[in-house]
């Protein structure tokens, strides 16, 4: 049982590795188009210069991150609920 145990554990690392990368850039790129509403130009002298569009770009990632993290610790705290009963 062990042998088989440790056989299916790189199968599941892979996938939840999978699962979270996949899960990351969604989040990042919802968060680029929500921060697509944001009016820059408030903030920042020149939005549309190459360093007004990266800090749009920093800022959805860490958006995306957070939301992502979120979500991931969601999944995975819900999943432990089945353990509890």
């Amino acid at each position: 049982m062990n042998t088989r145990l440790s056989a299916d554990l790189p199968g599941a690392i892979g996938s939840s590795s999978m699962i979270s990368m996949v899960i990351s850039l969604i989040c990042v790129a919802l968060s680029w188009w929500a921060l697509q509403n944001l009016k820059l130009d408030l903030l920042i002298r020149y939005p549309k210069s190459p360093q007004g569009r990266l800090l749009h770009l920093l800022l959805a990632i860490v958006l995306g991150h957070f939301v992502a993290g979120f979500l991931l610790d969601y999944l995975g705290w819900s999943g432990l609920i089945a353990r509890m009963f």
